[in-house]
């Protein structure tokens, strides 16, 4: 026998079983290592489970998910490198991804130029406002957390507030965002102090803070500089309380911390952290439970909302394809588009033309920290 009869004997086989399933390319870049790599690896390793599981049920409308994942360390060049080869080598349909502001945004020209939808996994408002047609983002905004910190503090009586922020791209976003809301939300800033990424010690901020007669405090940032600005506040004896943001939602602030500096801080975040504190017939309770259980069974470590946010941004990327029944880029970022009524671990998403985020104040949790561990606010 020739080969080339072998060759048309295999193609005749093929050919009788039916055409081969082709793997659906979804593409992510996440800060894994790195100075972000408390919010990349949950991610990470969030995206391979969950891919793992759903290739195992049968893929997407019965085609395998080939996921192509890049670590960019949290650094824009990176990441804006790693975006171009999705696009032009690895030919993706979609991807999640940018685990920090700076990689969203460096990518984010990369994937629109491309037409390519892209779920963000950063916190900063301006990564969906204005609406660029093919981005999108699953966790809160830093706006949002800005307005839930202030009606809390309203609600405590607190309008004089003192605000340190961490200069990385979240850190100023939030920083302006908060400025920006204040007035409405009854609030005055008496006190505004920023630190670096790499500072280990805010006394001499905080010092200030301490002096400015501020009632309440707010630390927008992420990374250690959370941590360090809460075991200053206790130091230093501010009487103070002090807010920190969704960007630490994260059982390993309170450890970096420490449980008795972090004992009543406040943030907000999503039900993850408190899953079993949810009421029974809260349609949430089913989605962050048994995603905290898949999640901490499969890896030995505590949940956070960081992977979270990797979870929310695959299902509602399978579903979009599913709604779809198509892997053509455009028809993905319809149907993304047109999501409605799903029920995530961040809460219920209503995307729409004009909002890219499809989530309320009412999906963030006000939390506070108590005998070292998250607790609802009632």
């Amino acid at each position: 026998m020739t080969i080339r009869t072998l060759m048309s004997t295999a193609a005749a086989l093929t050919a009788l079983a039916g055409p081969a399933l082709a793997d659906i390319n979804i593409g992510a870049s996440i800060s894994e290592t790195g100075p972000a790599a408390f919010l990349g690896d949950p991610e990470a390793k969030t995206l391979r489970m969950e891919v793992e599981k759903i290739n195992a049920e049968g893929g997407i409308i019965g085609e395998p998910i080939n996921l192509i994942m890049y670590d960019d360390g949290g650094d824009p060049n990176k990441a804006r490198t790693f975006a171009t080869r999705l696009v032009e080598d690895d030919e993706v349909v979609a991807v999640i991804g940018g685990t920090t502001t700076g990689t969203t945004m460096a990518m984010v020209p990369v994937y629109e130029d491309a037409e390519i939808p892209f779920i963000s996994l950063a916190g900063a408002v301006e990564i969906i406002e204005p609406v660029k047609e093919f981005v999108f983002k699953t966790p809160h905004t830093d706006r949002m957390a800005c307005e839930k910190i202030f009606e809390d503090m309203a609600a405590r009586g607190f309008s004089r507030i003192g605000m340190i922020s961490g200069s990385d791209g979240f850190g100023k976003s939030m920083q302006a965002q908060c400025k920006d809301v204040a007035e409405a939300s009854g609030v005055e800033i008496v006190a505004d102090e920023v630190y670096g990424p790499q500072d280990a010690d805010m006394t001499p901020q905080l010092t200030n803070i301490k002096g400015s007669g501020a009632e309440a405090i707010l630390n927008s940032g992420m990374g250690q500089g959370p941590a360090v600005v809460t075991r200053n506040h206790t130091q230093l004896a501010i009487d103070a309380p002090l807010y920190q943001s969704h960007g630490v939602a994260s059982k390993q602030f309170i450890e970096l911390a420490g449980s008795e500096a972090a004992e009543g801080v406040r943030l907000p975040a999503a039900a993850l952290l408190v899953a079993d504190q949810l009421a029974e017939d809260d349609p949430q309770k089913p989605v962050v439970v048994g995603y905290r259980d898949g999640y901490e069974s499969e890896t030995g470590e505590d949940v956070s909302t960081f992977g979270g946010h990797a979870y929310d941004a695959l299902y509602i990327l399978k579903a979009a394809i599913e709604s779809a029944g198509s892997t053509e880029p455009a028809a993905i970022r319809d149907a993304i588009e047109a999501t409605s009524g799903f029920v995530g671990t961040a809460g219920e998403v209503n995307f729409s033309g004009d909002d890219h985020l499809g989530l309320t104040l009412d999906a963030f949790e006000m939390l506070e920290i108590k005998d070292g561990n998250w607790t609802i606010v009632e």
